[in-house]
């Protein structure tokens, strides 16, 4: 039940605190914020959770009282590598759906390459497969580290995922996916 009515967190400007991932609490956190009066609610869901004592219509966005620094500092994840790469071989230079694309450190780990975003790129199976431990073949693109700013012009999230109230603080922050 409790990830029934996930919100959607908004810092104090009404963007989302994150992006990748996208900023939600469950229930149970929401409802704690709400109590303690650390957030505002914008939008509700269309239930009503019933208690003998109480009731309660659960939030489906809230925004903070008091506005959060974001870090520019992007994790270096698998889907962060991704999106850098724009979900391209850096070999051979086709688009792939995520599960078609592995990890390839350009200089390999026996040869001293260390796993970050600074040596790692995306590659389609048989492009990495190929390389294998070779050093002469190199990428279309020097791997670098992004910025959250970078990551943010190509993110980009379908509206068919999320509830209803959340699109039109999303549409705002550049985040949903334009046709």
């Amino acid at each position: 039940m409790i990830s029934a009515y996930p919100a959607l967190v908004l810092n104090a400007d009404f963007s989302p605190v994150s992006t990748y991932p996208l900023s939600q609490w469950d229930l149970a956190r929401t409802m704690r914020n709400v109590l303690k009066g650390g957030v505002i609610v914008l939008e509700s869901y269309d239930a009503l959770l019933r208690s003998p004592s109480t009731s309660y219509r659960p939030a489906s966005v809230v925004a903070l009282k008091k506005y959060v620094l974001r870090p520019d500092i992007v994790p270096f994840t698998r889907m962060n590598v991704f999106l850098r790469d724009d979900f391209s071989c850096q070999y051979c230079g086709r688009k792939h759906s995520p599960e078609d694309l592995t990890f390839d450190h350009v200089i390999p780990r026996a040869a001293g390459g260390r796993s970050g975003f600074e040596n790692i790129c995306a590659a389609c199976i048989p492009c990495n497969t190929r390389k294998g431990h070779r050093l002469d073949m190199a990428p279309i693109r020097k791997p670098t580290r992004p910025t959250s700013w970078d990551l943010r012009k190509k993110r980009r999230i379908a509206t068919d995922t999320l509830h209803k109230s959340w699109i039109d603080y999303l549409y705002w922050s550049g985040l949903l996916e334009t046709d």
